[in-house]
């Protein structure tokens, strides 16, 4: 009885027909062949970023000096040339070699190897510095009173600690 309206609708629907054995074992078959293909496919992308990962790092490797060794170059160029020129006097000997040495002193800032040279009444930094002798003087102690070879930095990273002389405690 259907209160209210003419006709009813039938009782039951037709419900989907459900899939065989067959059916379902191939669509899982299927399934399985695509993530067996998925795994192989990410297998061989892994393989291959590792291959290309490990190259990349013999480049570097093998050439992390090239930067360096380009912006030394010209210093040797300039070393050469002074060399070629056996009857230059001493004043254009010496002009040619404050030229090299700020020709080096850029290739090696431009390189990231910075010196080490701390004033006079600098606090002694034993990251940083080597103290060679300790004297009396009228600065505070445990300071730099001279240093006698730069030190340098390259990177961030000590690659020589600056020789210094340091007062002695009071």
């Amino acid at each position: 009885a259907c209160p209210g309206q003419r006709q009813c609708a039938p009782a039951t629907e037709a419900a989907p027909p459900q899939p065989t054995i067959e059916q379902r074992l191939a669509e899982l078959e299927a399934r399985r062949a695509e993530a067996a293909d998925a795994y192989l496919r990410a297998k061989a992308e892994a393989e291959n970023t590792r291959r290309r990962a490990e190259e990349e790092v013999s480049k570097a490797r093998k050439f992390s000096i090239e930067a360096f060794a380009e912006s030394m170059l010209p210093v040797k160029d300039s070393l050469e040339a002074a060399i070629a020129m056996p009857e230059a006097k001493v004043e254009q000997v010496l002009e040619g070699v404050h030229a090299t040495l700020r020709q080096l002193n850029a290739a090696l800032e431009r390189n990231k190897v910075l010196p080490i040279a701390p004033p006079a009444g600098t606090r002694f930094d034993p990251h940083h510095h080597q103290a060679i002798s300790v004297v009396p003087a009228e600065q505070d102690p445990n300071t730099v009173v001279t240093v006698l070879q730069k030190g340098y930095l390259i990177a961030d990273r000590v690659l020589r600690p600056a020789l210094v002389t340091v007062t002695a405690p009071k």
